[in-house]
C-alpha cells in the first residue's frame, strides 16, 4: 500500500492543546511537564498511539521533545530539523537548538527554585532522570501519569498486530543458541530487555507495531539459564508460541512489573535505554541493580555470514529497482509534470514491483530544490513541490525484504545544474568515497573516521549537521545502534556491522545534496610492508550509479576517479543482466567511465 500524504498536525493545533496541557499542569501544580519522542521500549520510532511530541506541537521529526511551562515551551530538536521545526510548529512554541544547550541548563535558567518538573517516567530512561536529578539539585522530578494522554481525546489505540517467526534461513542462529551464548556471559541472575529490536533478534520473531520497522513492542527477561520470560499480550504471540516454546515463557505484559519485584538479587539494565520506571521498581524491590550495555545490543549489530549474505541480495534487487526508478525519472522529470508525491509513489511502485518488499524502511525523503536542504523533509498534501528543471533532487528511500534491510540516498539533476550545485556535489561524493576506500586498525569507532566524509567540505569552508553514518539491522530498524560514524561514536567498529556512508551539503532555500550507500565492516586483506596488526575495512552492499552531471571531474584526484569507474563497473556488470533492453541501455550510459 501506498504510504499517505496528509499532515497528522498542523501548527494551528498547537495552541489550544498547549493551553489544554497548561491547564492540567496547574490543577496538578507542576511548574514543567516533559513530552518526550518516545514510548515505552524506548525504541527510536513511536507508533500513532506514542506519537505526543507531534500530536502537541506538529513536529513530525525523527528526534526531540518539549518542555512546557506556563509561560514558554521550549522544543528541543538537533541539527537535522532546524529549518523543519519552523515549519510545522506554532510560534507559542520556541525552537531550542539541542545538544548544544542541554535540558538540565534551559531548566535551570527558566525555573525558580524549588519548582516541579513532572515526567513519565515509561518515556525517559534510567539515565535521563538520572542525569536530570544530578544536574538541577534544586528542582524537583516527580514520576506523574502521562498528562498528554489525558486531553487527547481521540488518541489512537495500542498496535495489537500478531508477532510473526523469523526463519533461521535468514537469522543464521537459532533463538536457543542466541539465548545459551548470551547467558553464558551475563554476569547477573538476570537482564531485563526494552528495546523491541533487540527482542526481535534474540527470539528471532519481528513485528509490525512500528510503521516501517518490523520490530514486536514487548518486554523481556533473560535469566542466567537461558530462559525468557516474554511479556505480550496473547492475542499478538500465537503465532510464535510453537517456535518459543522451550526455554521461552510468555506472560500477560501487565504482570512485567510484579515478575521484577520477584528477580533474584543480581539484575542487569541498560539505563541508556532502559525507562525509569524498570530501573525504580528494581530499586524499590531492594534488588542489586547491575549498570550495563543490553546484551543484545552487539550480537545483533555484528551480522553473521546469513545475514550479510541476505543483505546483499536484498540490496541487489533493491537496486534492480533503484535503477528502473531513475531511469524512469530520467525520461519524466523533464516534462515539469512530475511532482515529490508522483515521485515517491513511483520509487515505492518500482519496489514493489520486486514482489519481495514487505515495506519501505522509512517515509521516503524527497526534497526538490529548496525543500532538499530540510534534511528529513517528508512531503505532505500541503508541501508538495513540482519537480523542476535545473533544481536538484535529493531522494532518500529504503525497503524492508525478509532478508535485509536497505537505505540508499541519490541527489539527482533534472536538467541542467549550475557549478556551484556541481562542486558541491563533488565533494560530498569525495567524502563518501574517502570512507568507503579507507582501512583501520581494530578498535578504531566511527568518531575517527567522521572527518574522513568531511574533509573535502571543510576545504571549502562548508559542513553538514548531521552524522555520517548510523548502524542498519537485518530486517529490522533501518537506524541501528551502537555503531556509527559521527562524532559521538565510540563504539569500535567490527566486522559484520553495516552502516550508512552519507555525507551531504545543504543549502537553506535553495538545494540539498546528500549521497548514501550502505557498507559492512570487513577484515582487510593483508598488505606487503604493513605492520603486524589486525586491520579492517568496507565492503559495498550499495551499487547504483551516481549522476554523472553532477560531478566535476576535474576536482577529482587519479584515486578518486578510479574508485567511481570501477564502481560503476561493477554496477553495470552486476544488475545488467537483470534489466530490461531499454532500462540496460541507460545503465550502460549512467555507467560510462568518467
Amino acid at each position: 500500500m501506498f504510504q499517505t500524504f496528509a499532515a497528522t498536525s498542523s501548527p494551528d493545533q498547537g495552541p489550544p492543546r498547549l493551553a489544554a496541557l497548561r491547564r492540567v499542569m496547574a490543577e496538578k501544580g507542576f511548574d514543567v511537564f516533559l513530552v518526550p519522542r518516545a514510548d515505552a521500549h524506548q525504541g527510536e520510532y513511536v507508533a500513532p498511539r506514542d506519537a505526543r511530541l507531534e500530536w502537541l506541537t506538529g513536529f513530525s521529526g525523527s528526534a526531540g521533545f518539549c518542555a512546557v511551562m506556563q509561560d514558554r515551551a521550549g522544543i528541543f530538536i538537533d541539527g537535522r530539523y532546524r529549518l523543519q521545526v519552523r515549519q510545522q510548529v506554532a510560534q507559542d512554541f520556541t525552537p531550542v537548538h539541542w545538544p548544544e544547550t542541554q535540558l538540565s541548563d534551559w531548566l535551570q535558567e527558566h525555573c525558580n527554585a524549588g519548582a516541579t518538573i513532572a515526567y513519565d517516567q515509561w518515556l525517559h530512561t534510567a539515565t535521563q532522570i538520572a542525569d536530570l536529578r544530578a544536574d538541577c539539585p534544586k528542582l524537583n522530578f516527580e514520576a506523574s501519569e502521562n498528562l498528554v494522554d489525558l486531553i487527547w481525546d481521540d488518541q489512537p489505540a495500542a498496535p495489537d498486530a500478531p508477532f510473526i517467526v523469523h526463519p533461521i534461513e535468514y537469522a543464521g542462529e537459532s533463538h536457543d543458541a542466541k539465548r545459551r551464548r548470551l547467558a553464558e556471559s551475563l554476569e547477573a541472575d538476570a537482564a531485563v530487555i526494552t528495546l523491541p529490536d533487540s527482542i526481535a533478534w534474540l527470539l528471532n520473531i519481528r513485528g509490525s507495531d512500528i510503521e516501517r520497522n518490523p520490530v514486536p513492542q514487548a518486554f523481556a527477561i533473560l535469566h542466567e539459564t537461558g530462559n525468557v520470560d516474554l511479556f505480550a499480550h496473547e492475542s499478538k504471540t500465537t503465532e510464535i508460541a510453537t517456535d518459543l516454546s522451550d526455554g521461552v515463557t510468555i506472560l500477560p505484559p501487565e504482570t512485567f512489573l510484579d515478575h521484577l519485584r520477584g528477580l533474584k538479587q543480581r539484575v542487569l539494565i541498560d539505563k541508556g535505554t532502559c525507562p525509569d520506571a524498570v530501573a525504580s521498581t528494581l530499586k524499590a524491590a531492594g534488588l542489586t541493580v547491575i549498570h550495563g550495555q543490553d546484551p543484545c545490543i552487539l550480537p545483533k549489530a555484528r551480522k553473521n555470514e546469513v545475514e550479510i549474505a541476505g543483505a546483499r541480495a536484498a540490496h541487489e534487487r533493491d537496486a534492480v529497482a533503484m535503477v528502473r526508478f531513475l531511469a524512469w525519472l530520467d525520461r519524466e522529470a523533464p516534462s515539469n509534470k512530475l511532482t515529490e508525491i508522483d515521485v515517491v509513489k513511483a520509487l515505492e511502485g518500482f519496489r514493489r514491483d520486486t514482489n519481495a518488499l514487505r515495506d519501505i524502511s522509512f517515509e521516503t525523503i524527497c526534497g526538490a530544490g529548496p525543500h532538499g536542504a530540510i534534511v528529513h523533509y517528508r512531503v505532505t498534501e500541503n508541501t508538495n513541490r513540482a519537480v523542476k528543471t535545473g533544481e536538484l533532487l535529493l531522494v532518500d528511500s529504503g525497503g524492508q525484504y525478509i532478508d535485509g534491510t536497505t537505505d540508499i540516498t541519490r541527489t539527482i539533476a533534472v536538467g541542467d545544474a549550475g557549478e556551484e550545485e556541481r562542486a558541491c556535489y563533488t565533494r560530498v561524493l569525495q567524502g563518501m568515497i574517502a570512507v568507503s576506500r579507507i582501512r583501520f586498525p581494530k578498535g578504531v569507532g566511527g568518531q575517527h573516521l567522521d572527518a574522513l566524509a568531511r574533509a573535502p567540505l571543510w576545504l571549502a569552508g562548508q559542513d553538514y549537521d548531521h552524522g555520517t553514518g548510523h548502524g542498519v539491522g537485518s530486517y529490522l530498524s533501518v537506524h541501528e545502534g551502537p555503531q556509527g560514524i559521527s562524532r559521538r561514536s565510540e563504539t569500535a567498529l567490527e566486522p559484520g556491522m553495516i552502516l550508512s556512508n552519507e555525507p551531504g551539503y545543504y543549502r537553506e532555500g535553495a538545494f540539498g545534496i546528500r549521497i548514501e550507500n550502505l557498507i559492512v565492516v570487513t577484515e582487510a586483506p593483508t598488505r606487503a610492508g604493513a605492520d603486524d596488526r589486525t586491520m579492517y575495512a568496507f565492503d559495498t552492499l550499495t551499487y547504483v550509479p551516481f549522476d554523472r552531471r553532477l560531478i566535476c571531474v576535474d576536482l577529482l584526484t587519479e584515486a578518486e576517479r578510479g574508485w567511481i569507474d570501477r564502481y560503476h563497473a561493477d554496477t553495470l556488470a552486476l544488475l545488467a543482466p537483470r534489466l530490461d533492453d531499454a532500462t540496460a541501455s541507460w545503465l550502460e550510459t549512467a555507467c560510462a567511465p568518467l
